[in-house]
C-alpha cells in the first residue's frame, strides 16, 4: 500500500441485504412475495435447474438453463431473448459466477435493445427496469456482491467487462447447504479464485485499506477453511467460511479490482476453455511469486494468513504451489492441452488486458507473461 493510499477517495457500493446460513435461499421467495412478483426468470446452471424449488416461488417461473462453461454472446444473446418474451419482474441468478454475471447482464439489458458492445466498460447499461437477486453455488466469484459482470467473445478471443451500479443485486441469499454437493476438484479451484481476488488486491498498487480489511479476512477464512471443504463438502462450517471468503473477494472486486494474475489467467479460458476457476488457480503461485520483490511486507502476511508458519515458510512460489497443489489441483497447462505453440498468442492478449495490468505492484512486460506462462506449461 503506498504512502498516499489512506486518503485516496474509495466508493464501495454493496447489495442492500444480504442472507448468510444455511436455509437461507428460501429468502427469495420470501422477496418476491413481499415485492407482489409476478413473473421470476432464474438463469442457472443446468445441474442448478433441478433445484429452483430451493428459492420457493410463489409466483410464475421461467427457467434459463442454456448455460454451458462461461456465459459467451451467443448465450446471451438466447437468455435476453427468453427475457424479453417472459417479461419477468425478477431475474435470479442461481449457480456461480457464471449464471450470476449471466443473470446481471439480463437484469439491465431486458426489455430494450442495447447492444452488449455499448454497454462495455464503466457506468453504461441502461437503468434497470427489473429485480435483480443472486443465489452463489460455489464459493469463487464473488459475483454476488458486485457491479461487474464479463462475457466472453469467442470470436475475437477476449473477454468483454461491463461495470455498473445498475447491475447491484436487491438481494443475495448465500446458503451454504447448496455446496455440499460440489464436487472437490470445483470446490477447490473456485476457492483459489476468491484466494486470488483477495490477494490481488492486498497487493494491487490500488490496494485501500477500506478494502484490506475484507482481503486480509477473505485470506484467513481461505487459509482455515478451503482444505476442510475440498475433503469434507458436507462440513457446514467450512462451506459458509468459504462463502463469506469468496463474498469478501468479491467486496475487493469493485473498487480495487485483480491484477496481472487474472490478466494472464484470461487467455486460459478465452482460447484454450479452461474454467475460470481452474485458470486462476494455475497462475496464481506464479504471480504471487513474481510480485513478492514488489510487495515484500503484504507477500509475508499472506502466508501467515494462509496458515504459514513464518520461520518455516519456503519461498513465495513454493507456497503457493503446494498449497493449491495439496487442494489435488493439477498446476499443469498441459493437462488442459496448452503446450508451447500456443503461448504467443496468449502473451499478446494478456499483455493489452491494461485495467488489470495497470493494477499489478510490479511492471509486467511481455518477456515476464511468456516466462509465467512456459513455468506453468
Amino acid at each position: 500500500m503506498t504512502a498516499d493510499a489512506t486518503t485516496r477517495k474509495i466508493t464501495l457500493e454493496r447489495p442492500p441485504t444480504i442472507h448468510i446460513g444455511a436455509g437461507t435461499a428460501k429468502q427469495i421467495g420470501q422477496f418476491a412475495r413481499a415485492r407482489a412478483v409476478d413473473r421470476a426468470l432464474v438463469i442457472a446452471s443446468p445441474f442448478n435447474a433441478d433445484r429452483i424449488d430451493r428459492l420457493e416461488l410463489a409466483c410464475r417461473v421461467e427457467l434459463f438453463a442454456g448455460l454451458e462453461g462461461e456465459p459467451d454472446l451467443a448465450t446471451l444473446a438466447a437468455a435476453r431473448a427468453a427475457a424479453d418474451r417472459f417479461q419477468p419482474d425478477l431475474v435470479i441468478g442461481f449457480g456461480g459466477g457464471s449464471a450470476m454475471d449471466l443473470a446481471k447482464l439480463v437484469a439491465v439489458l431486458s426489455g430494450n435493445a442495447t447492444a452488449i458492445e455499448d454497454v462495455v466498460g464503466v457506468g453504461r447499461t441502461p437503468a434497470r427496469t427489473v429485480l435483480l437477486a443472486q443465489v452463489p453455488t460455489t464459493a469463487g466469484t464473488g459475483s454476488e456482491a458486485g457491479t461487474r459482470s464479463l462475457v466472453s467473445d469467442f470470436g475475437k478471443k477476449t473477454k468483454l467487462a461491463v461495470e455498473s451500479p445498475e447491475m447491484l443485486a436487491d438481494l443475495v441469499a448465500i446458503d451454504p447447504t447448496l455446496a455440499v454437493t460440489l464436487p472437490p476438484a470445483i470446490t477447490a479451484e473456485t476457492g483459489v479464485d476468491a484466494l486470488a481476488h483477495c490477494v490481488e488486491a492486498f497487493t494491487s498498487a490500488r490496494s485501500h485499506p477500506a478494502i484490506d480489511f475484507y482481503a486480509r479476512e477473505g485470506i484467513r477464512l481461505i487459509g482455515r477453511y478451503l482444505h476442510r471443504a475440498v475433503a469434507h463438502g458436507d462440513d457446514l462450517e467450512a462451506r459458509t467460511g468459504m462463502a463469506m471468503a469468496a463474498l469478501y473477494g468479491g467486496y475487493c472486486l469493485g473498487p480495487v479490482n485483480t491484477t496481472a494474475g487474472h490478466a494472464i489467467a484470461y487467455p486460459l479460458s478465452t482460447r484454450h476453455g479452461v474454467a475460470h476457476g481452474r485458470a486462476n488457480a494455475i497462475i496464481f503461485p506464479h504471480t504471487f511469486a513474481f510480485n513478492a520483490a514488489a510487495v515484500r511486507e503484504r507477500t509475508g502476511e499472506t502466508l501467515a494468513l494462509l496458515g504459514f508458519d513464518p520461520i518455516d515458510t519456503a519461498p513465495p512460489f513454493d507456497a503457493a504451489h503446494d498449497f493449491c497443489r495439496r487442494l489435488g489441483i493439477d498446476m499443469s497447462m498441459r493437462a488442459d492441452g496448452i503446450g508451447t505453440d500456443d503461448l504467443e498468442p496468449m502473451v499478446t492478449e494478456a499483455a493489452s488486458i491494461r485495467r488489470l495490468l495497470d493494477n499489478n505492484p510490479r511492471t509486467v512486460t511481455c518477456d515476464d507473461i511468456r516466462a509465467i506462462y512456459e513455468a506453468a506449461i
